[in-house]
Formats: structure tokens, sequence, C-alpha cells
């Protein structure tokens, strides 16, 4: 009796474990696999600062300063990211934070003195303007003739705009410097993307800028912060330069040249800003001599035209529609990206530039991080 019973329970207990252990696999098969996890902080910053040039003044500081923008903004830390940023910044500063620009006092008052010509402004007027003392006990002309740096520029205008009458004449609110920091970076940009920024302000983003820290973020976000449709490094090179997607509109305004036969600036810009709907630009004047062949009214063609600045108009029926008149017309495939050919234009710039200068010089500096 005692073995009867002591043999139904051990079987019991073995149908038991055997449904359990058929449930436990059951439960493990409906489980995600576990992902392997991403490299620590410390690892990303390491692997930065080995891909930073030797030469680079402080490498461990210049890797902490990318390695929080990449996580602030859940920016992938591969090697393709990491060397596009330190390309850019070895192009635009070399790793200096607040880089100096050569004969900036003397771009500066010429800047002054043209504005105040424009205006009609005596010359006797600017230079007694200039003798005031400023905030810091120095007059505005002694600090003019010892900038040497954007943020030194920057302080002194926001200074004279504030101060004086004739600073808001020449200036009105507008603090003429809109570029700044180790990636030289859009101040207007950095102001319109500051959510989410991880550090506490220092006075305004515009100061930021001129930081290391703010300048790499707002930089990598103007450079990494979006996606493209490119299959080239050297295309988002092009775009940090020119504006975002400006290579994948200027390979557009190719297509519609194409296919209109209206020979048109490869610029990116798709649309005159404030053009009223009967001043079409040239680009949009193009586009619609094609509009009984895109079956849309100019209507239609200006709405598409405004998705330009996003990702989404490369799915865009007239973005479609355009590449396929144009390469009927050349019988041959058209590329979806072409650098613009945009001169580049600054009192800082001494010498013929070009976007596509630009964005080459950079993908350079990339192959050969990549490369490290």
């Amino acid at each position: 009796m005692k073995t009867a019973m002591g043999h139904a329970l051990r079987c019991g207990w073995k149908r038991l474990a055997a449904i359990s252990g058929v449930l436990l696999l059951a439960g493990c098969a409906g489980q995600a696999p576990r992902t392997p996890a991403g490299p620590t902080p410390a690892e990303v910053r390491a692997e930065i600062a080995r891909r930073i040039p030797a030469s680079a003044t402080d490498r461990d500081g210049w890797a902490a300063d990318i390695q929080i923008a990449f996580q602030a903004q859940s920016i992938t830390p591969n090697a393709e990211n990491i060397c596009a940023v330190l390309a850019v910044l070895e192009q635009e500063s070399g790793y200096r934070a607040d880089p100096s620009v050569p004969n900036l006092a003397k771009i500066a008052r010429t800047e002054i003195e043209d504005r105040a010509a424009a205006l009609h402004i005596p010359k006797f007027a600017v230079a007694a303007a200039l003798k005031l003392k400023s905030t810091d006990g120095r007059s505005y002309e002694e600090r003019l003739s010892k900038v040497r740096t954007e943020r030194e520029l920057s302080a002194l205008y926001d200074d004279l705009i504030g101060r004086v009458p004739l600073g808001q004449r020449l200036f009105g609110k507008r603090n003429p410097v809109e570029t700044g920091g180790p990636m030289q970076v859009s101040i207007a940009f950095a102001q319109a993307n500051a959510r989410g920024y991880p550090y506490a302000v220092d006075g305004s983003i515009r100061n930021e800028v001129f930081s290391r820290r703010g300048g790499m973020y707002f930089g990598i976000a103007h450079l990494l912060g979006y996606d493209t449709p490119y299959t080239r490094k050297v295309h988002r090179f092009a775009d940090y330069n020119a504006g975002r997607y400006a290579s994948r509109n200027a390979a557009f305004q190719n297509a519609v040249s194409q296919a209109s036969g209206i020979p048109l600036a490869l610029d990116g810009d798709l649309l005159l800003p404030g053009a009223p709907l009967d001043q079409p630009g040239l680009t949009e004047a193009a586009v619609r001599s094609l509009a009984g062949k895109l079956d849309m009214d100019p209507r239609r063609i200006r709405r598409e035209l405004e998705r330009a600045d996003r990702l989404e108009f490369s799915d865009s029926a007239l973005h479609q529609r355009v590449f396929e008149l144009g390469e009927a017309a050349a019988g041959k495939a058209l590329p979806r990206a072409v650098i613009p050919g945009i001169r580049l234009e600054s009192p800082k710039i001494t010498r013929e530039l070009t976007t596509e200068w630009f964005a080459t010089r950079v993908y350079d500096r990339y192959r050969h991080c990549m490369q490290r």
C-alpha cells in the first residue's frame, strides 16, 4: 500500500517537474533575446580621445564634451559619427574652443564704418561714440582694437548696443556676430534648438555657443541631429556649410533643369523667402513650367516645395515626378545628392572658397580619422 502510494507520488512529482520544465522553456522562448549592453560613457570617451590627434590640447576634455552631447541627443557614438564631428571640429577651429580670427579688429572697425556710411552717419559721430567708456572701464575704441576672437567681439557689440544710442542705430537689437565656437555653429540655430541643453546656461545661449561644451553640443546637433537620404558623408558635410538638405535640394534643382531645359544655380534654395505666390523664385518658376506634366497647380507646387527642409520631401510626389521627367530628358539616371555650388562670403574670408571646398576638406579629415 505504502509502496503503491509512494510510486504514485513519485510519478506525480515527475509529471509536475516535466510540466514546469515545458512552461519554463515556453516562457524563455517568449522573451526577447537580450541585446549586448552598449559602451559605457568612459569607454565612449576613451574611443573619442583615441581618435583625436595627439597634437590637440586637453584631449580628454574634448572627448568628455562630445560624449555628453552624444548622450544628451541620443546620437550613436560609433566611429562614423565620432569622426564626422572631429573632422568638422578640426576644419573649423583646429581644436580651439574660441579660435582667434586674423585681422578681426580691422574687420570689425570696417563693418562699423560701412554700416554708418549706409545710414549717413558722419565719421566724427562714430569716432565720438567709440571713445565712450564701456562697462569694463576701457573705451569701446580700445576694446575694439584688441579683439581677437568672436566671443570678445560679440561681448563688445552687446555692450555697445545696450548702452550707446549709436550702437542701437547701427545694429538695432541684433548682434552682428552670427556664428561662433569650436564648430562655428550658427547662434540663431543654437537659440532655436536649446531645448534639452544639458548644462546650466551661463547668461545666454549666445554665451554658451562660445564655450567648448556649448559649441560642441550645438555643432553636433547641427551636423548629426537629423536624418538624411545620403549614402556619402561628404553631402552631410556640405549641408553643415550650406544648410540642412541643401545637397538633396541641389540634386532636385539639377533634375528640374534637365526636365525643363531652364538653367538653374544648384544652390539648394528651392523657394525665394517671402515670395508671393504670383512672384516665384527661379527654381519654383522652372518647376511651374512643368505643371502640365506634373499635373499640379501653382499652389500644390508651392506646398510641396515648402517641405524642402524636411526628409519627407524625398518621398513627395513632386520630387519623384521631377526626377522621372529629368531622367527621361537626360537619358540617364540622375544623382540624388549634389554638393551645392555656393561661394562662401564673409568678412572673415580673404580668399575664394566654396561649399565644395569645405565639404571635400572635411571629408578628407573624416577619412583620415576613420583610418586612425
